[in-house]
């Protein structure tokens, strides 16, 4: 925050160390009542004609340009190309914090709500603290237990970044997500079975998708080793058997990639449709992460996460 307009607004509201007393003295529940009345008195006067503009002006509440026929479609087929994995529907919101806590993403980049939880902006952040309660309760039951918790859902999420003129980009959009979660198995072997699964399931439902008569192009998988001693695992262990599995895919190795460095661990992956145009659709993203490594305090747990833009993959394919 700019410390100039927070000088300006302690000073018009005669109360030294404001944000301070807000932020870190009040007790979350005190803060959330104080919110509440606050905003109850801003809704109050409130005119119709206010919530009218306000409705026309603010980028996140206008309703999708996406035909919702083409997501219902979508969520279809990609559930049950996901028939290994448990479906689940998630909140619309989440713990504060689930963002910045759990995957160290800035809260400025999240819509916070009143009550003290922020509206989802990423479901793998919020089906880790599922993935997080579902080990906790197999470990419970054996310890050093190996089952693993493979969820999916189709979500809306708002995200606050602005995007600017960017193409297919919304404040809020559609995402179909993938968690496999569980334990450091010893050669690479977690790593490498869920990998080729996730990245499978993504193939797979593009492939489903253009029989289903959406208009696919090439697809393109591109995995990135974080760590060089998994370079040849993924080459054993996922990109032979997809490409046997898919003769036409197009798999390699992509180590240029600079997003996501620091945010995966061990290996990530895209998943991208090329256009006739030769340009390419970014529609797929994974890779693994330590969160639930944090969560439970354990560092033999293992999490692989990946997310497709169903809105995007509508809008540019349907």
């Amino acid at each position: 925050m700019d410390p100039g307009f927070l000088n300006r607004l302690e000073r018009e509201a005669g109360l030294a160390g404001l944000l301070d007393v807000l932020a870190a003295k009040l007790a979350p529940t005190d803060l959330q009542s104080l919110l509440l009345e606050t905003y109850r008195r801003r809704a109050s006067r409130a005119a119709p004609g206010d919530v009218a503009r306000r409705y026309a002006e603010s980028r996140f509440l206008r309703p999708s340009p996406v035909d919702p026929a083409r997501l219902r479609r979508f969520d279809e087929l990609a559930f049950r190309q996901a028939a290994e994995f448990e479906a689940i529907e998630l909140s619309p919101v989440a713990p504060l914090g689930t963002c910045s806590a759990v995957a160290a993403v800035s809260q400025n980049l999240v819509v916070s709500t009143s009550r003290n939880n922020e509206v989802c902006s990423d479901p793998t952040n919020v089906m880790a603290l599922e993935c997080a309660e579902r080990r906790r309760a197999a470990l419970g039951r054996e310890p050093g237990s190996a089952e693993r918790v493979r969820l999916c859902t189709s979500h809306r999420v708002i995200r606050a970044q602005h995007f600017g003129d960017a193409p297919n980009a919304w404040p809020h959009f559609r995402l179909f997500a993938v968690c496999t979660a569980g334990r450091d198995a010893g050669g690479f072997r977690f790593e490498g079975e869920a990998l080729r699964e996730q990245a499978a399931l993504h193939v797979g439902v593009l492939a489903a998708a253009r029989d289903a008569g959406f208009e696919v192009g090439d697809v393109l998988l591109r995995v990135t080793p974080l760590d060089e001693r998994s370079r040849a695992a993924l080459a054993e262990k996922v990109l032979a058997p997809l490409r046997a599995s898919f003769p036409e895919l197009d798999a390699d190795f992509d180590d240029e990639r600079a997003s996501g460095r620091g945010y995966y661990a061990t290996a990530c992956f895209q998943v991208n449709v090329r256009g006739e145009d030769g340009a390419e659709l970014f529609l797929a993203d994974g890779g693994f992460t330590d969160w639930t490594q944090r969560l439970l305090g354990d560092r033999r747990e293992r999490l692989l996460i990946s997310g497709f833009g169903t809105e995007r993959f509508c809008q540019v394919c349907g």
